[in-house]
């Protein structure tokens, strides 16, 4: 992207940072007669930063970012012969939007896929050491929203994030047993940047 650069007539480099509210979608898994694992419906609140650079050109951009971003998932883990439990899982990330995007007037469109590189080991679900849950550590999603600029130099941006992979795969047993795992967080993220 650095490369091509010259052959777009506007170039801008920037910083950013917001907040997140993520939800998750998950079936329930039994992974017995006794024990049970739902994710918690409700948003969670997050947090992200980095830096981008957008590419323009007769109202069509790019914008390739780099963000960490922080969110939290909840569980609620049912056993008959325990109380219910609420178990919070972080995860910090490095998120690789590429948005493809055009102007309509004063406001921002745009989409594009996003890579998402797990930076941190969350715990696993189930509080025994038979039990380990197996996590991707690179998945794919997608971002679509609408921003706008004020004054060339402050940048607002509303998006939606999709995920087109699952998170955790799959609890493992250590008698070999295995229980599949669905958990596709999905998000909104609201930014405030600044463009040199």
């Amino acid at each position: 992207m650095v490369m091509s650069a010259p052959v777009y007539s506007q170039v801008g480099f920037g910083v950013k940072g917001g907040l997140s509210t993520t939800s998750l979608k998950m079936d329930d898994l039994k992974l017995n007669t006794d024990t049970t694992i739902n994710a918690i419906k409700g948003a969670n609140f997050g947090y992200h930063a980095g830096i981008f650079l957008r590419l323009g050109m007769m109202g069509v951009y790019v914008q390739p970012e780099l963000l960490f971003t922080s969110r939290t998932n909840e569980y609620r883990i049912e056993d008959l012969e325990n109380p219910a439990t609420i178990v919070k899982q972080q995860f910090n990330q490095l998120d690789l939007p590429v948005m493809l995007g055009f102007k309509a007037g004063p406001v921002r469109i745009n989409a594009g896929p996003s890579a998402r590189l797990l930076i941190n080991s969350p715990k696993d679900l189930i509080n025994d050491p038979d039990y380990k849950t197996m996590i991707k550590n690179f998945t794919f999603g997608y971002q679509a929203g609408l921003g706008f600029d004020i004054i060339k130099k402050i940048t607002v941006d509303l998006r939606y994030e999709g995920s087109l992979h699952k998170y955790q795969t799959q609890i493992q047993k250590s008698t070999g047993d295995k229980f599949k795992l669905d958990d596709r967080p999905n998000a909104f993220h609201l930014s405030i940047g600044f463009i040199f």
